[in-house]
């Protein structure tokens, strides 16, 4: 995967290359729990249920390529999409915050060069979470937790 040095500082969100854009992600699958949000409010939940795709020890997709096969619902993340559906990812997303005009958290790979960096930062969902093919629906709200910012 070829990129150029620290692109997310230089290059917009529309000029990336596909391989740039995909680096973004920190790999920490907050964006795979399922969300519990208000139309009244337009508040945002995040819980610690899984979609059933997310690999709970890598923290990754297990279908990333035929993801939409599996979950049809699931968001394609595009720079397009990204200004519908950034108030929906995780606070510390990459996509997020350089769609907000903020820095990239320390702890981001793309900073250490450390893929494990977002684990061991503790910034990720890996071993907490549990799989919606073992919680029903209507039993998400019991799942809530608090995003970490």
């Amino acid at each position: 995967m070829t990129t150029r040095p620290r692109f997310w500082e230089t290059v917009p969100l529309t000029k990336m290359t596909i391989p740039e854009w995909e680096s973004l992600c920190d790999g920490c699958g907050k964006c795979c729990l399922n969300k519990l949000e208000y139309e009244d409010t337009g508040e945002v939940e995040f819980t610690r249920v899984a979609c059933k795709l997310l690999d709970g020890d890598t923290c990754r997709c297990m279908s990333y390529p035929n993801r939409h096969d599996f979950v049809p619902q699931c968001i394609r993340l595009s720079p397009k999409t990204l200004p519908k559906v950034a108030y929906w990812l995780p606070q510390t997303c990459a996509y997020r915050l350089l769609f907000q005009n903020k820095p990239l958290p320390d702890w981001h790979p793309l900073l250490t060069g450390d893929p494990e960096s977002t684990h061991s930062s503790g910034n990720s969902v890996r071993g907490w979470t549990v799989s919606e093919l073992t919680v029903p629906e209507e039993d998400w709200d019991d799942y809530t937790i608090e995003e970490k910012p």
